[in-house]
């Protein structure tokens, strides 16, 4: 196959930084992970090449859907297994995974996507949603998966923890956002938000594709509109009026990031506004992540349909753009 060809089609499902905050993990449609050095692509002396992977490996057969860090390791997530690597191995360009697991499916012919990982810093473990509409839950410390969250009647897309209250929530095809009691495995609530009027767009579909916690406030979209919910009312307090599905938000600051459909970044205010869209390479966006390790390199990755991740130093306007 024609690389450049390859390249035209690629697309950036998922992102994560380093402990340190100075490397950057991004994963691809084919499969790949290329490992970016933000050091050197920050430094003043960066050239084009400092823009380019030090590192690029195949970790999954299918597309890499979801990549996470914790204080040492990096766990990416394709068809039906996860995979752990060590960063400081992968800094070395040493590519060899430590771990790969597969969730207990109910039938082994089943290869369901993985499409959402978090970690719950109150039990040491993996959050894992996917394509057969089940939370799993593995136990870090013992490499077990150790319980099973049913109640989605459809493919789960994002999870999300609130550490404080002990809540996993997820969100998923069946236009649902469950809450869990991450001690018993029990929902304990279940909000349909395409039946909210304010946010309903049949048009679109009842899909979730996005969602996050911050404390008390959740924020979720999809086929319905990005919305702020109190969540010790459940109901929803804002929502903001951006055009097609958003794939992708994050509270920051006093304000909302968020990526969907369209070649541009949206920041909302918490009342609702959409303040600004700052424009990016990719037609459409997947991921955004903020860069918390690293005061030193600061910095809003943001990728999608194409071989370029586009870099802000400023929330304004992109500095620059890595590339596969």
């Amino acid at each position: 196959i024609n690389p450049i060809w390859l390249l035209l089609h690629m697309s950036v499902f998922s992102q994560s930084f380093s402990p340190c905050g100075r490397f950057l993990a991004a994963g691809n449609n084919y499969g790949e992970i290329a490992l970016f050095s933000l050091s050197a692509a920050l430094s003043p002396d960066a050239t084009a090449l400092s823009q380019k992977p030090v590192l690029t490996f195949t970790a999954h057969d299918g597309p890499v859907f979801s990549l996470l860090s914790n204080d040492s390791q990096l766990f990416s997530a394709g068809n039906g297994e996860i995979s752990c690597w060590s960063w400081s191995e992968l800094v070395k360009k040493n590519a060899k995974p430590l771990w790969t697991k597969r969730p207990n499916y109910k039938s082994s012919l089943e290869i369901p996507e993985i499409n959402a990982m978090i970690i719950n810093p109150r039990d040491n473990s993996l959050v894992v949603g996917g394509g057969d509409n089940n939370i799993h839950i593995l136990d870090l410390e013992h490499g077990v998966f150790k319980s099973v969250l049913q109640g989605h009647s459809d493919y789960i897309h994002c999870v999300s923890v609130r550490e404080r209250e002990a809540e996993i929530l997820s969100g998923g095809e069946d236009g649902a956002v469950r809450m869990w009691d991450s001690r018993t495995g029990q929902s304990v609530h279940c909000v349909e938000i395409y039946k909210y009027e304010s946010c309903a767009r049949p048009q679109y579909g009842k899909w979730i594709s996005c969602l996050t916690t911050d404390s008390d406030w959740m924020l979720c979209g999809g086929g319905p509109s990005l919305s702020l919910w109190h969540l010790r009312s459940l109901s929803p307090t804002s929502v903001f009026p951006l055009a097609g599905c958003q794939r992708q938000a994050a509270f920051y600051q006093d304000m909302i990031l968020a990526v969907g459909e369209g070649p541009f970044v949206s920041h909302c205010l918490l009342g609702g506004e959409v303040k600004a869209q700052i424009p990016c390479t990719p037609q459409s966006l997947n991921t955004l992540q903020i860069n918390a390790n690293s005061t030193e390199h600061r910095v809003l990755t943001v990728g999608g349909s194409s071989d370029h991740i586009d870099v802000f130093t400023n929330l304004s306007y992109k500095t620059f753009s890595l590339s596969f």
